[in-house]
């Protein structure tokens, strides 16, 4: 192990690969702002990128409901790309841009969309938002939709244990297409029917964005053994989150007591149970995420500091912070062509 934890942070591609942004109305990110993260405490905290979120919560699937998701998810990534001003943030669609970013030592702009639901059964805005710069799509959120199960159900909206079984028809239509076009597919918050399914039939590895380990913490938003050992099975990625009730269970009526120390056991686990090149980092801030210890962009040092004292040195720390990623968004592009 070489180096110091500080000087191993300041060369490597940090990516944190799910942070949520406010709206409507998202403030200035430019400026310091009330938010976990804006570019201000992105350069303090030696974060070099970011997947910011075009979000929409599951509500009724009706012609209204899908068309009010449709347009916000579109809007949202719209406005994800004026975060970005050329120069010192660049807007980022491909592996490559976001190591020439890096290189330039501008700060780097991702988009992703959460919530398959916002392409209200019209498989063409998978199309459209990829073109917009997204990278990958969340295929449900809380809640089932019309592509597949979610982990955690929404009885106030009718919803059963479960609807289809894993992925529905279309559900499978748009692994296919986001294959063809160059999206990951995102299997955070996906039923454990729905996540296995879907490793089998991508052609590219999956990725759960922002997610933990049930073995630590049992949690529906977290992922089995089973299902680790399935992301490697197929090349996959878990990117081990910042949020606290994944991390340890809370006290009845508390909150839950996880550190970053918390975040690190998970990390550990993970590349104990599957390896270090399917094991990844993100923060969920401004979505849930920060915990003492990583509150805010401003802290990201204290993980790799926490990581570098249990032994992963600059090689395992890239790999965690953006390698892996970085080779799950090339494969993306290689089956697209």
């Amino acid at each position: 192990m070489t180096g110091t934890a500080a000087a191993i942070h300041a060369a490597t591609l940090t990516l944190d690969t799910h942070i949520d942004i406010r709206w409507p109305d998202p403030p200035d990110a430019s400026t310091e702002t009330d938010r976990r993260v804006d570019f201000p405490k992105m350069q303090r905290g030696g974060l070099k990128a970011a997947v910011f979120i075009a979000y929409t919560p599951q509500g009724k699937r009706d012609a209204e409901g899908l068309a009010t998701a449709s347009a916000r998810a579109e809007a949202m990534l719209r406005h994800i790309r004026t975060r970005a001003d050329g120069t010192t943030r660049r807007f980022c669609a491909t592996a490559e841009e976001l190591e020439a970013a890096h290189a330039a030592g501008a700060l780097a702009v991702l988009s992703g969309v959460e919530n398959g639901n916002a392409m209200a059964r019209d498989l063409s805005r998978l199309k459209l938002w990829r073109d917009l710069g997204a990278i990958y799509l969340t295929i449900t959120h809380d809640g089932h939709n019309d592509l597949a199960d979610a982990a955690r159900p929404k009885p106030d909206l009718g919803d059963g244990e479960a609807e289809h079984g894993g992925l529905s028809p279309l559900g499978r239509q748009a692994i296919a297409e986001m294959n063809r076009l160059g999206l990951l597919v995102d299997v955070s918050h996906s039923a454990k029917s729905s996540m296995m399914q879907a490793a089998e039939l991508s052609r590219v590895p999956i990725v759960a964005t922002h997610s933990c380990c049930r073995a630590l913490c049992d949690h529906p938003r977290n992922l089995d053994d089973e299902q680790l050992d399935m992301l490697r099975a197929v090349g996959g990625l878990v990117q081990i989150t910042a949020l606290d009730a994944f991390l340890r269970p809370a006290p009845p009526g508390g909150r839950s007591p996880a550190t970053v120390t918390d975040m690190a056991d998970h990390v550990d686990h993970a590349v104990r149970r599957i390896g270090i090149d399917h094991v990844g980092l993100s923060s969920d801030f401004d979505g849930g995420g920060g915990i003492p210890g990583w509150k805010d962009a401003s802290e990201t040092l204290n993980l790799t500091t926490e990581l570098h004292r249990r032994g992963y040195g600059a090689r395992e720390l890239d790999l965690l912070w953006s390698g892996n990623f970085r080779r799950l968004m090339r494969l993306a592009q290689k089956a697209a062509l």
